[in-house]
């Protein structure tokens, strides 16, 4: 990147930041020299700053399922570390597993309010540390299936659709970055998000080969992303060279929502 759009130096928050996708972004951030905090659960993020010597990275456990709590989070790391100049927020929950005649009603609830409350929260504290800075960019992770549903024949059994909850959530992280990205955009902040496809875990591809291969099938480019293609979309959008960018979906799907 030209000096002007360097990440060098900048103070980058990534929630879930120890998970499949979350780690290579922390990695590419902190080869990149920005200081990076990585949230997760206990211990988890820890692990990945010892197991990869991440020596710009701050570990810090963090529970974000509960929304009453995350304002102080906030408050309390920006009064630590400095206020951040980006947010990549992968964090999230759903009722994975459930069938939609089994769902109750309060699981479907249960997804909105340890993902989407928490995730509206979490944007607005850190919207508001950075408002006085007057620059600033967050980076929400929707999904391919906030844009569409699951095709109940790519799921064979034992396997269940991915289900109503997380897909009717991350339709409303989509809304949440866009209404955002015009309230705080006078403030010179940008809201955007990543929408990524098919990046089915080490766990899930291990243990049915098939349904991946399945899945591959139905992108445009005929495989499942690999999740360090996810790195390059995230750190476009944290940086200035998409500094005339917001309010904006960047879809990493290989071309599932192509057809």
């Amino acid at each position: 990147m030209p000096p002007s759009h360097s990440l060098a130096g900048k103070r980058i928050w990534v929630t879930g930041g120890a998970g499949y996708l979350g780690a290579p972004i922390v990695r590419a951030l902190d080869a990149a020299g920005a200081a990076t905090l990585c949230l997760d659960l206990p211990g988890r993020a820890a692990a990945l700053v010892a197991a990869h010597g991440l020596a710009r990275t701050v570990a810090v456990d963090a529970d974000l399922s509960h929304a009453d709590a995350v304002a102080a989070l906030v408050d309390g790391l920006a009064e630590r570390h400095g206020a951040p100049d980006g947010l990549a927020h992968l964090a999230f929950a759903s009722s994975a597993g459930r069938r939609l005649e089994e769902l109750t009603a309060a699981e479907f609830q249960h997804t909105f309010d340890a993902a989407l409350t928490p995730a509206f929260v979490l944007a607005r504290a850190v919207a508001e540390q950075m408002r006085p800075r007057g620059t600033g960019s967050v980076v929400l992770f929707a999904s391919m299936y906030g844009l569409v549903a699951p095709d109940p024949g790519a799921y064979p059994a034992p396997l269940t659709p991915n289900p109503i909850d997380y897909g009717a959530s991350k339709a409303a992280v989509l809304q949440l970055a866009r209404y955002l990205a015009v309230h705080y955009g006078r403030a010179g902040l940008r809201f955007n998000c990543i929408t990524p496809g098919p990046f089915p875990n080490p766990t899930v591809q291990q243990k049915h080969p098939e349904f991946v291969a399945g899945l591959g099938r139905k992108t445009a480019l005929g495989r499942i992303g690999r999740n360090d293609e996810i790195v390059g979309p995230t750190l476009f959008l944290l940086s200035d060279a998409a500094a005339y960018v917001t309010g904006h979906s960047l879809v990493v799907d290989g071309g599932w929502t192509a057809w």
